[in-house]
């Protein structure tokens, strides 16, 4: 058959900007359909403005802590009235040097304005404004329509003016208090940063810890860390009703089978996100779909051959790099027809409150429960010059690797500039560099990242035995005393 498109692209988030631009540049005639503001929640609601934020209130949290680096800055009078306008003006930055229509217009694709609908596999009902519709037929599908935040149906909620990602960074004014439904990464990076610019804080949540899908023993670290700051938790809550009260909101929690309350100006929703799926009308092109999500397979395709899904609608990763990522490979399975795969065993996540948080690979949780054997290598940051000089020392470097061979199974971060060590080791488990290569690998001196080469150092330290050096000793004639091996915890 054919076809007015090579390709239509439903949303125009990082999922759909990337995807556009990869047809693009294959030569596909291309459509990209967004019914608001290109950037998608990214740009507008999500990394940009959120970063953004926390960098405003690291600035002003490192200005308090200047009498630590012999300096005598006067904070008396601090004005934080301006942040919103920072932001919004940060974001409309980004919009306006990489995601403006005109931008991807030039490449070719056409970017247009609406609601996408399926009317068939290859059909998309395009509703504009005023009433406007059209149709068009394309050979292959990208749906990229992203996830919204998800709103539990606590009682009272609808009575009250809920902030969620998608609304806080439209408030004009900072709260006096602020109550956070979520101790997730959205919750948490939120909650300090508020926190450090003068916002009395109160987070709930039902489990026993921060960011359950990460690192017990770092995330308590970073939850005593947020603690010392001010941020208030209560933890094993169960929220029992939300109330609207003169000047606020009243969140009334279950706790150690006791009943209590919190009070705050504005109240944030923080529990998750739900994809963008509600007026796509998938069955109407036959597309599955799976835990509120479009079911797809490694090559991100659908359950109709012609039609792909990207990003947060698939339900699966909420991450800008994965849509990315998978954008990469939807495109170049469609269009190229080269055999690519999710890489789902290498795929890290950053949560970036100070100190920053970050994950790649396997959890200890998971390579326990599947009975797989490895060792973990510590290396904290207190013995990171870089980090003793920039007075960051709170933090933790933890590899999982096989004993013998030192292939890496998964590595978590916590510690300033996470983000970054945490990407080395992603390099790493990627192209199968082990932590003696690791090990062998000249860093420059001090850095950050030297403190990731250093805990690849443990490797060679835990494979030493006592027997070893006392024949090496022998051999060659050494004095020296012996390490004392028998202390597991031993770093060097």
């Amino acid at each position: 058959m054919s076809y007015e498109y090579d390709v239509v692209v439903i949303g125009g988030g990082s999922a759909g900007l990337t995807s556009s631009g990869i047809a693009a540049n294959f030569g596909a005639k291309t459509m990209m359909i967004e019914k608001d503001k290109l950037g998608g929640d990214c740009t507008w609601n999500g990394c940009i403005p959120s970063k953004t934020l926390i960098k405003t209130a690291s600035v002003l949290h490192n200005a308090r802590k200047a009498a630590e680096f012999g300096l005598d800055i006067d904070l008396v009078n601090v004005n934080s009235g301006k942040v919103m306008v920072h932001i919004d003006r940060i974001r409309r930055e980004v919009y306006h040097d990489a995601d403006r229509p005109e931008i991807f217009e030039k490449m070719g694709i056409e970017v247009v304005k609406g609601e996408a609908t399926f009317h068939d596999d290859h059909t998309i009902l395009i509703k504009g404004g005023e009433g406007n519709e059209r149709k068009v037929t394309t050979k292959y599908v990208f749906i990229c329509a992203g996830a919204k935040a998800f709103v539990p149906p606590i009682p009272g909620i609808s009575d009250v003016d809920v902030l969620t990602n998608e609304s806080m960074f439209e408030i004009h004014d900072l709260p006096e208090k602020l109550v956070i439904i979520g101790a997730g990464p959205i919750g948490t990076e939120m909650a300090q940063s508020f926190n450090r610019l003068g916002t009395q804080v109160h987070v709930l949540d039902m489990a026993p810890g921060i960011l359950v899908n990460d690192d017990p023993e770092l995330t308590e670290i970073l939850r005593l860390k947020l603690a010392e700051e001010g941020v208030n938790y209560y933890l094993e809550s169960s929220v029992e009703r939300i109330e609207k009260i003169t000047g606020g909101v009243r969140v009334t929690f279950r706790q150690n089978g006791e009943e209590s309350f919190v009070e705050g100006d504005r109240l944030l929703v923080a529990t998750g996100r739900r994809a963008n799926i509600d007026t796509l009308n998938p069955g109407a092109a036959g597309v599955e779909t799976w835990k509120g999500g479009i079911r797809v397979n490694d090559k991100c395709r659908t359950s109709k051959k012609n039609i792909y899904a990207i990003g947060d609608v698939t339900g699966e990763y909420q991450f800008t790099h994965m849509s990315e990522h998978m954008a990469k490979i939807a495109a170049t399975n469609a269009l190229l027809k080269i055999p690519m795969k999710i890489d789902r065993k290498h795929v890290p996540w950053v949560t970036y409150t100070d100190p920053e948080l970050g994950h790649v690979g396997a959890t200890e949780k998971e390579l326990r429960e599947k009975g797989v054997k490895f060792e973990v290598y510590r290396f904290p940051f207190t013995k990171i010059d870089r980090a003793v000089t920039d007075g960051n020392t709170t933090g933790m470097i933890k590899i999982f690797a096989k004993k013998w061979n030192g292939k890496i199974l998964g590595a978590t971060v916590l510690g300033s500039h996470a983000g970054e060590i945490i990407s080395q080791y992603a390099l790493a488990m990627r192209n199968g560099i082990s932590l003696r290569n690791f090990a062998d690998t000249i860093h420059p001196y001090p850095t950050y990242g030297l403190g990731a080469r250093r805990a690849a150092d443990q490797w060679y330290i835990k494979n030493q035995s006592e027997t070893l050096v006392k024949w090496i000793r022998r051999i060659f004639g050494y004095k020296g005393d012996i390490p004392d091996y028998s202390d597991s915890e031993r770093i060097v």
